[in-house]
């Protein structure tokens, strides 16, 4: 009896995660299918956003068709967003040119940060990481103002270094990587430098190669959250030539087809990173104990 309950118990946890799972995924499926619409259907089931406020506006009901398989497949749209614009390729660069110097950084400077807070011994290490890591509780809207006052003055702004050096040396690197070097016994260090091996060397041949799935954890989190990033270039960067893809998709209004296939090359890299490191991001979170 007690078996039969742990199956249906078994069986009804399957069916609600796996209904969770599919309305997560929903809306990746839709943008994904629908960017293989023709302009004409895509124009028939959706119309274009501008239409559809001025009903709205009218007090008239306009509602989309949604649909999940396309009619006709077409690829059309993909040749206008890589070939015909110039201008999705261009932002495209424009996001890898701010996202791969913030996260190589970041991953950088938190490993040796993260190293000093985790195994060296100095006074008030652990009260000078809790003000560390309190930086990292603040809402970007509140470090907005100094942000923005700190890049004038170093004449920063209108310039991708004005993104890139705060998020650089943002805190949350820095405290995952402090968290799983913890599982790491400081015996191992202790050993080491029986054998004469100084702080250097222990990090680079000890400490990195046991901390690689931390790292992959963290390069795939700071990866989907700089890339998705808008307050920021809105903010820091005056020129619409140099902002990232993620300002240019929130702006398409009047095209529903092509911002479906831009969307879906917006986040082909985010779902390729994943699953290239799916096992060492894991593991790496389940080591580093961030819940949630």
């Amino acid at each position: 009896m007690d078996n039969f309950h742990k199956i249906i118990r078994k069986i009804g946890l399957t069916v609600v995660l796996g209904t969770i799972a599919l309305m997560f995924l929903f809306p990746i499926v839709v943008t994904f299918t629908n960017s293989f619409m023709t302009a004409q259907e895509i124009d028939i089931n959706y119309g274009s956003i501008g239409q559809m406020n001025e009903a709205m506006k009218g007090g008239k009901n306009r509602y989309g068709n949604l649909k999940l398989l396309p009619d006709h497949v077409s690829v059309k749209q993909y040749g206008e967003v890589l070939v015909a614009s110039p201008r999705y390729l261009m932002l495209f660069w424009n996001s890898v040119l701010l996202v791969v110097p913030i996260i190589v950084g970041q991953i950088l400077v938190s490993a040796f940060a993260a190293y000093a807070f985790s195994k060296l011994q100095f006074r008030y290490r652990d009260r000078l990481f809790i003000v560390y890591v309190m930086t990292m509780l603040m809402p970007f809207q509140v470090t907005l103002v100094p942000n923005y006052i700190m890049a004038d003055k170093l004449g920063l702004l209108n310039s991708p270094n004005a993104i890139i050096w705060p998020g650089i040396f943002a805190a949350f690197g820095v405290f995952m990587l402090r968290q799983f070097m913890l599982h790491i016994p400081y015996a191992y260090i202790e050993a080491a430098k029986l054998d004469g091996a100084g702080h250097l060397r222990i990090f680079f041949t000890m400490i990195v190669p046991m901390v690689k799935p931390g790292v992959a954890a963290l390069v795939v989190l700071l990866f989907v959250d700089y890339w998705n990033m808008v307050e920021q270039p809105l903010i820091f960067l005056n020129d619409p030539f140099r902002h990232p893809l993620s300002v240019y998709l929130s702006r398409i209004n009047d095209e529903p087809g092509i911002a479906f296939a831009a969307s879906v090359l917006y986040m082909t890299p985010m779902v390729l990173l994943f699953l290239y490191a799916e096992t060492y991001f894991i593991k790496g979170i389940q080591l580093s104990g961030i819940k949630g």
